[in-house]
Formats: structure tokens, sequence, C-alpha cells
């Protein structure tokens, strides 16, 4: 009988490596277990490039096994050198429990449950690292690590490589991450680590560390490294990160990235970043790429802000894109109507609301009618703003290309 955990995470496409699949198998098949994701909390919020992590765990709950949510309060006072080149930004205590604080808030959201056998379980590992002493510390965990298996480490081999500086105090983080499995194990019979595929190595760390102190049996288990079809960095946009934090990106801008996915990544995200039942989406894969995109953005925006956010960011995109009209959830920025009467400059309008950052950069999209006044192209980059170009309710839709909007209103 094949577990249907790993089942399901391997047709959703997570699966990368695990430490041993078959007895894992066999260990979800008997009986539920704990298991953890670790996030450090550099940022006050997460973004899209941590979403498949927190599926995970959203999946895990589903099949009725308990999540683990580290928040490292602790490992984010030293940085993760995996994938970077560079050494991270010291954060303060006071910035990294504020953060903790806020993303804990948006987990909060993807693994709500009423189920107190699911119910996640939040830690901060600062709570043990922040205690540890030195000396015991490198006597009953140092001893089991050599010098020679961790340079050869990816997370320390590449920047070695390519002549990047990597502080004595990032060389230990592979150890402090195994430790932290140690301990969860110890405290809250966690019995698997999950992450991505750049912390492969630092998850089999923790799983050989337990092994070797207490001879017990634990598991790693990883997701592929997920890229967009461009080839770009899954988060990333023109415009910043995709964040998860409503404060930071509003519901609209959130549903308009999963529409705006790549034809050839449409199916794959709507089975890693949606609920929709595997057989489902068998079902409707040879649907209209468009009303795929559609049924991605409104299952992705609900899981994190609600239906209604949901319907009513796709409701503002059919007015957006239609002729004439006006979306009602666009961003928007308020104008004082003396500044509107004198006129005010196209160039000067469209770097007060963001969509471009330079005037250069504002006349030649200009030139190749890139931007838009109530839908239609400016030709003009002497043009002036007047009353005349507001409608009855004093708003005015700008726009860049096809996908940026704003609203501007008048006070």
């Amino acid at each position: 009988m094949e577990n249907s955990f790993l089942s399901e995470f391997k047709q959703r496409d997570y699966f990368n490596q695990c430490t041993n699949s078959n007895e894992l198998e066999m260990l979800m098949n008997k009986k539920k277990i704990r298991a953890y994701i670790g996030f450090d909390c550099t940022a006050s919020s997460l973004h899209v490039g941590s979403l498949l992590q927190i599926m995970c765990l959203r999946m895990l709950q589903k099949h009725g096994h308990q999540p683990i949510v580290l928040l490292g309060g602790g490992t984010t006072r030293i940085g993760d050198p995996s994938g970077k080149d560079e050494t991270r930004k010291i954060l303060s205590e006071k910035e990294i429990e504020k953060n903790i604080k806020n993303i804990e808030k948006i987990f909060k959201i993807y693994l709500k449950t009423n189920n107190p056998k699911t119910k996640p379980i939040f830690v901060n590992n600062y709570k043990w690292l922040g205690k540890l002493n030195y000396i015991k510390f490198l006597r009953d965990i140092g001893k089991h690590f050599t010098i020679n298996k961790m340079l050869s480490f990816d997370s320390v081999k590449l920047r070695l490589d390519r002549d990047q500086s990597l502080s004595y105090m990032e060389f230990n983080y592979m150890i402090l991450q195994a430790y932290d499995f140690l301990e969860l194990n110890k405290t809250k019979n966690c019995l698997m680590q999950m992450g991505g595929s750049d912390q492969w190595g630092n998850i089999v760390n923790g799983v050989e560390l337990i092994k070797r102190y207490s001879s017990k049996q634990v598991f790693g288990l990883t997701t592929p490294l997920i890229t967009l079809a461009s080839g770009a960095k899954m988060g990333k946009t023109e415009k910043g990160a995709v964040w998860l934090d409503k404060k930071l990106l509003s519901s609209y801008d959130y549903w308009q990235f999963w529409r705006n996915t790549d034809d050839r990544d449409v199916l794959k995200f709507i089975k890693m970043f949606t609920d929709i039942n595997l057989d489902k989406i068998d079902q409707i894969k040879n649907q209209n790429i468009n009303d795929l995109k559609i049924l991605l953005a409104n299952e992705a925006t609900t899981i994190l802000h609600g239906k209604n956010a949901a319907l009513k960011a796709e409701e503002t995109a059919k007015k957006t894109f239609g002729k004439g009209s006006v979306g009602d959830d666009l961003p928007s920025i308020t104008i004082k109507k003396e500044k509107i009467k004198n006129g005010i400059n196209i160039i000067d309008l469209v770097i007060t609301s963001n969509l471009l950052t330079s005037k250069s950069e504002v006349r030649r999209t200009i030139k190749n009618k890139g931007i838009k006044i109530n839908n239609n192209p400016v030709e003009d980059d002497k043009f002036n703003i007047s009353l005349e170009n507001f409608n009855n309710d004093n708003i005015l839709k700008l726009s860049h290309g096809k996908k940026n909007h704003v609203i501007i209103k008048i006070n």
C-alpha cells in the first residue's frame, strides 16, 4: 500500500530527494508523525519563493500528520550561506522578533485547523540555541562533524570556488541546523525535516547527527528548486518580491501575479499551489489556457486572502481590461485638486504613481505608446493632465503596458 502523503507529494511534483523513501512510506502508513520545516526570519514577510514549503506543510496536515514550523530566531542571527554569494545583513534582535510575529500570522492562515492533532506547532530555535554552552556544544555535537565533509557541501563549496569569503559564523550554520533537528526529535518527537533542494546537505547532517547521537532513525525530504519557464527565479518580478502579506502586496496584485503565469507553467502551478484535486486537474488540463490562469489565480488568492478578495480581484481585472472601464481594487494614489487644476505633466504623474522610476524611461515608453490614460495611449510627453481627464467620480486610470495600473483620485 502506497502512503497517501508521499503519493500525492510525488504526483504534485513536490518530490526531489528522500533519505529513505521506502521506510518513510511504511512509517507514515502505520502512524501519524510530526515533521518540520525551518524558516529564517530575515524579512517581515515570506514571499512566493517560500510558498512551496508552506504548501508541503499544508499537505502534511491534510493527511493527518502534524506540521512543526520552526521560525529561526537563533539561526537568523547567523545567516544561511546556502545559495548566497555574500554574508547576509545581520539584523538586530528586535527586528528578528518583530519579523517572527509577522511571519507566524501568515502560517496561521495557511495551516488553520480545528483539529488539535494537526494544529501547527510553532517553535523558535533561539529558545535552545541562545542557551548553548560553547565548550559543551563542541564536545557533544561538534565531534560528530568533520571539516572534510563540511567543505564538500554546496553551500560552502560554491562560495569558496567563487573566491567569496565565508565567515566562521556562517560555516557553523549547518551544525546549528542539524542541532535543531536533534532538539525537535528529543522534545517534540519530530521524525522528518523537509526543505528545498538547496537544504539537502543540511538536512542529511541532521539525520546523521540524530543517528550517531541517539541511534534513532529520522528522515529528510526535499522539494525541487522552482524556476519559471522563462528561467526567472520563483517569487521575483520586475516590481519586486511577491509578498504573502497584504500590507506589502495587495490581494489584487497577488491575484495578478498568478493570472500572468506563463502558459508553460500554468498546470504545474495549479498542481503545486492550489488544493484542487489531482483527478479534477487531469479532467481540466485541456481547457482554455486563460480560463486555467483565472482558476489558478482565484484558487491561490482564496487560500491566502479569502474567497471574497479573489472574486473581487477577478472582477477588478475584468473591468480594468475592458475598454473605458476602471477597476475598484487597483492600487491608488490621491492628488490635491489644486495641483490638477494647474495641470500636471504626464511624466511627473507616472513618476509620482511609481509605475516607472526615471523620466527618460517614461519618455521612451510614451514614444512606444506604452503609457495610457483611461485605456487611451498618450501621444506626447509634454501632455498635461487636467480635470477633464477624470470621470464623474473624480478618478482616472493610469496604465503602463497591459499589466500595470494605478487609479489617480482627486482630493
